[in-house]
């Protein structure tokens, strides 16, 4: 679920800001190129509701590295942009979107950390024995 929700992040960022922005799911060590996205999730939980439902809890960190000499005020547009785009996500093969909740963004080192949550509930189904045939006899008494 972790991997669909990014790619879902991934191609909103994508209509927002389009193809020159290149979007990472990997840390790299050398070659970033700038400017550029990289996307991770971070305590991810899972809780218990009833019976089979889960509530699973997916904080995510997207960090922007900007190109320009004003780096900040890049930052600070790029997060104005982030709030609308990432408001609803769909993930692929979903027919209703995701929306994110406690967005919150700072800039540090030049880089802005953008923190948004998709939290949502899960079904575990488990399979049932059918019987197969049943058959009963009654009497009635006197």
């Amino acid at each position: 679920m972790i991997n669909s929700i990014i790619e879902a992040i991934s191609i909103a960022l994508n209509a927002e800001f389009g193809d020159r922005y290149e979007i990472h799911r990997e840390a790299m060590e050398q070659g970033l190129e700038e400017p550029c996205f990289f996307i991770f999730c971070i305590h991810p939980t899972n809780q218990q509701f009833l019976g089979t439902r889960y509530l699973r809890t997916n904080q995510f960190c997207i960090q922007y590295f900007p190109e320009s000499q004003e780096k900040r005020q890049e930052c600070y547009t790029a997060a104005e942009r982030m709030w609308q785009c990432l408001e609803y996500i769909v993930i692929r093969d979903e027919d209703k979107p995701i929306r994110g909740t406690r967005m919150k963004y700072e800039v540090v080192d030049d880089i802005l950390h953008f923190f948004v949550n998709y939290d949502l509930f899960v079904y575990k189904w488990k399979e049932s024995v059918v019987m197969e045939e049943f058959s009963s006899k009654s009497q009635v008494k006197g």
